[in-house]
């Protein structure tokens, strides 16, 4: 008898996985192999293979070239100013070979605890790493405390990981609340500010923070549901009205034209509500100042409004004596790292290096 209680009190413990329709998961949360990276090696680099980057995963861009520049030597102090799923971090921190010491700053409370934690089963401790929820905007705030140094990266994308997952509603593919915020503790999400904006400041936003040509057709179409007395709270609402929007476009055209205009209008959107020109344009300001005499940053952006910002900010700074040198073209990723990671196709590395 006692043997039958064990058995049913085993039988009702026991939860089995989440099913999927077909031979493949499709949803974020029925990925529970991509999820599980040290369990499940071989599929997380079957998918990588592929070209696809794994569900809350990310895959680094750029490493060789950000290494090479750097040049990174054992018993150096610097800077991740953007911690993400810590890939360009471990790297740094192989660089330093044990001497020295990194420090990582990121505004997104929920993966940077998985990072520590992932970093921590690498081997990175505290005596070599220390990790701080921090906007890089703030990064004189650090140096108070930690003096100059001499390297530091700026990855300016949004991680995978944070795309990817359908509860941050980051990308229009995924049915979500429309939040788009770096950080979910502290603003508004998306679909708040856009229950007071109005359509000239919409279609300004459009077109400033993602060059959308569509702009005005599009703010009109999210204003006109919004008079309506409709909310905008998921994702899919809102491609649902750009669809709608472009119904104009010709049939051969509609779908790779609504598509694009999604991407940028959340784009557009997740500048918005991070502030992220703002931010960006204090971290440029103060980053001389965070840097030794020929410390050495690289800055990674992923659209044009960043990349200029970055580049009239280090022209700007040469041409005043504050940095000895810059670089004068991009540095894009290699063309077969863009065939393995499709994230990467519009990567732009700059960097400077402090006089």
């Amino acid at each position: 008898m006692p043997h039958l209680v064990y058995s049913v009190e085993r039988e009702q413990k026991h939860q089995r996985r989440v099913r999927y329709k077909g031979t493949h998961p499709k949803r974020f949360e029925e990925k529970y192999k991509e999820l599980e990276p040290q369990k499940y090696a071989e599929t997380v680099e079957k998918v990588i293979r592929k070209g696809s980057t794994p569900a809350g995963m990310h895959i680094s861009i750029c490493v060789r070239e950000i290494l090479d520049f750097l040049q990174i030597q054992p018993g150096q102090t610097g800077l991740d100013a953007t911690l993400g799923y810590g890939g360009h971090t471990q790297k740094m921190l192989e660089c330093l070979k044990g001497e020295g010491h990194l420090y990582a700053l990121d505004v997104d409370p929920i993966e940077l605890v998985k990072t520590r934690e992932r970093l921590g089963k690498c081997g990175y401790g505290s005596e070599i790493l220390t990790i701080r929820q921090m906007n890089f905007a703030k990064i004189d705030q650090l140096t108070a405390k930690t003096g100059p140094f001499d390297f530091a990266l700026a990855d300016l994308g949004v991680s995978s990981m944070q795309i990817d997952n359908p509860e941050r509603g980051f990308s229009y593919k995924h049915e979500g609340p429309l939040d788009l915020r770096l950080n979910p503790e502290k603003g508004i999400p998306a679909s708040e500010r856009l229950r007071d904006i109005t359509r000239e400041e919409l279609e300004g936003m459009l077109a400033e923070n993602a060059d959308e040509p569509y702009a005005a057709q599009i703010s009109r179409a999210v204003l006109s549901e919004i008079r309506k007395g409709k909310d905008i709270a998921t994702t899919t609402q809102l491609r649902e009205i750009i669809g709608k929007a472009l119904s104009f476009l010709p049939e051969n055209e509609k779908k790779e034209g609504v598509k694009k205009s999604c991407q940028r209008t959340f784009q557009a959107l997740r500048i918005d509500v991070n502030s992220e020109f703002e931010v960006l344009e204090e971290f440029l300001d103060k980053l001389p100042d965070a840097l030794k005499s020929g410390g050495r940053a690289a800055i990674l952006t992923f659209h044009s409004g960043e990349d200029r910002l970055v580049k009239k900010s280090f022209q700007r700074l040469c041409r005043a004596g504050v940095y000895q040198d810059f670089s004068r073209e991009v540095i894009r990723p290699t063309a077969e790292e863009c065939s393995m990671n499709s994230r990467a196709r519009s990567t732009k590395m700059r960097w400077a290096v402090k006089a």
